[in-house]
């Protein structure tokens, strides 16, 4: 069964909603959806309210951003749900969001390549297959 998801669209980008479940809070982050981006990323700001502190990370990652490497947390989520899928436990990176962006994160391809999903850039539509269909 296809699930069709319409993005937001903000000029050519693509940004979608999810919900982020901690052991204090949850939130519901607006993130862009972004191929070009090994993880998903979402605002130290946003982890500190759901209780999944930066300061105490299960661990750091080296990424590469457009001014240069950096060391950044890695924290642990309860649950992670965006375009009508749900992970448990999931990895999420910490990092500051430039001032007065309008995402509160980034949608990586460490979810995006977990389930069946086809981008329609042009339409803004993003297809969410089940696995099941697809064998």
């Amino acid at each position: 069964m296809k699930k069709i998801y319409k993005a937001e669209r903000v000029g050519s980008l693509l940004v979608v909603r999810s919900c982020l479940e901690g052991i204090e809070n949850k939130v519901y982050p607006k993130l862009l959806v972004d191929t070009g981006s090994t993880y998903t990323i979402i605002s130290q700001e946003l982890l500190e309210l759901i209780g999944c502190s930066p300061a105490t990370p299960k661990r750091k990652q080296r990424i590469t951003t457009g001014s240069g490497y950096e060391i950044v947390p890695v924290v642990v989520v309860s649950r992670f749900h965006c375009l009508g899928k749900t992970m448990n436990n999931k990895e999420i990176l910490a990092h500051t969001l430039p001032f007065g962006t309008y995402v509160d994160g980034l949608l990586g391809m460490d979810f995006l390549t977990s389930f069946k999903i086809e981008i329609k850039p042009y339409s803004g539509e993003i297809v969410v297959q089940d696995m099941k269909d697809s064998l």
